[in-house]
């Protein structure tokens, strides 16, 4: 997965700064597109940095999990296979 430039502090410091002013010219500051800018404020909106901290611990933890089942799932599909062989 890609690497952001900004972390998620950056990121709600942009967020506020666009809520008092411009968006284009906050935009063409940081480098980012308007349609970056809108995904962060979706995503980010209303948030302290310690809740983003949190979030992206949340994400990593729910990643991990998600990989934990599917790899159990696949053992479990091997172990079916095996014992359905006539030997």
């Amino acid at each position: 997965m890609k690497k952001s430039r900004f972390s998620e502090e950056q990121k709600i410091g942009i967020i506020r700064e666009g809520e008092s002013g411009n968006i284009g010219a906050v935009s063409a500051k940081y480098n980012i597109g308007e349609g970056t800018y809108y995904r962060w404020k979706r995503k980010y909106r209303g948030m302290d940095v310690n809740e983003a901290k949190r979030l992206r611990g949340l994400e990593e933890e729910n990643g991990r999990l998600k990989r934990l089942v599917a790899d159990q799932a696949v053992q479990i599909h091997i172990l079916k296979e095996v014992n359905a062989k006539k030997w």
